[in-house]
């Protein structure tokens, strides 16, 4: 073997180490989720689902993949497989107050609003996770959002101990180049997700415990 050929193998094997580092936050998320991601019609039940916030339109409207996520959880409520809706976002975003906007949009699908939980301080997925389990007490849930998403959210909550199934939310509209964007977006976010949860990083918001979710499940 010449000497040229030696240094080619030898950085592209060092360029496949470097991909394997890099990609190993997103593999984490993936083989932690794997098994405990469904499709709305094969979700198991859970007393709480969890739907995650995203940005509102500018007329308070959910934008089209919050009202995915909303259409979803709903459904889940309507046919039994989960009894309280904990939705959660930014109350103070740039966009708008993305819980309101989403409990507002589940009473207009039909969910008794006395089922309906929101926290404003889901800042982040893992904030979100944090705070169901210990501001709201949840420690089994579905999570709902879209399938480029679900293992990230999926793998945080579970790490932070709460028993969690993932629901993949309706997108409608959501073509193959806005998907392959926000597959891109949410790989690279998978470095910050494992380096919150190996640090144990505490929710941006600290509050004091909530019955809420306690409450509205013993509507029955």
């Amino acid at each position: 073997m010449t000497r040229r050929r030696r240094r080619l193998l030898w950085l592209a094997a060092a360029a496949v180490a470097a991909v394997l580092v890099a990609s190993s936050p997103w593999l984490w998320t993936e083989i932690s989720a794997h098994g405990h991601v469904y499709s709305e019609s094969e979700a198991p039940a859970a007393d709480v689902a969890i739907v995650l916030g995203t940005a509102v339109m500018p007329d308070g409207q959910p934008s089209t993949r919050l009202a995915g996520r909303l259409q979803t959880a709903a459904a889940l409520v309507h046919s039994g497989r989960a009894r309280v809706i904990l939705v959660s976002g930014d109350g103070g975003g740039a966009s708008g107050d993305e819980p309101a906007a989403m409990t507002r949009y589940l009473t207009g699908l039909g969910v008794d609003a006395r089922r309906v939980v929101a926290d404003p301080y889901g800042l982040d997925t893992y904030d979100s996770c944090v705070r169901a389990r210990d501001v709201y007490g949840v420690t089994r849930a579905l999570i709902v959002t879209q399938s480029y998403h679900l293992s990230r959210a999926v793998t945080l909550c579970r790490h932070l101990d709460v028993d969690a199934d993932g629901v993949a939310a309706r997108c409608d509209g959501c073509g193959a180049a806005l998907l392959a964007e926000k597959a891109v977006r949410d790989y690279l976010a998978c470095g910050k997700a494992a380096w919150d949860a190996a640090r144990g990083r505490p929710a941006a918001v600290d509050s004091p415990e909530n019955p809420a979710v306690t409450d509205a499940l013993r509507l029955g």
